[in-house]
């Protein structure tokens, strides 16, 4: 099984290219914190390499700036290739298969777009985020409660 999935940052604006058949591809690093800090230190962070194609890269090209919170889930890639010198170089990067905004409108974003149909939303079609709606949860009153 080869499955990721990453909550994160953006480093810098995600560049999109297209591949000389016309194919979109967007490239960008995915800043996630790590869960553990040493007593006395800052939180460290890791820097993921990550790419989408098509549509899903379009999307993310058009919605995402540097410093914009993204969840993503897909898979890790190895490539090899030579560059000019004739050396060779290798890459690790995810490639994205979903993403979703991973922060609130007040926070400069929007809070969901898929970037293709899992099955989840029938006709590609997600529900709109309801009024109020704060990072995925909707606040409620006590009275509201069922028990």
């Amino acid at each position: 099984m080869n499955k990721v999935i990453l909550v994160g940052r953006l480093t810098k604006d995600p560049e999109l290219r297209a591949t000389t058949s016309g194919v979109s591809v967007c490239s960008f690093t995915v800043a996630c914190d790590r869960r553990y800090v040493k007593q006395g230190e800052e939180r460290k962070a890791d820097f993921i390499n990550c790419i989408a194609w098509r549509q899903a890269g379009e999307s993310i090209a058009k919605f995402f700036t540097k410093g914009t919170r993204i969840a993503l889930e897909g898979s890790i890639q190895t490539r090899t290739w030579q560059d000019n010198e004739g050396k060779n170089r290798y890459a690790t990067e995810v490639v994205v298969e979903q993403w979703e905004f991973a922060q609130s409108k007040s926070e400069g974003g929007a809070t969901y777009a898929p970037a293709t149909n899992s099955g989840l939303y029938p006709n590609d079609e997600p529900s709109a985020p309801a009024v109020g709606d704060i990072d995925g949860f909707m606040p409620i009153e006590e009275d509201d409660l069922p028990f």
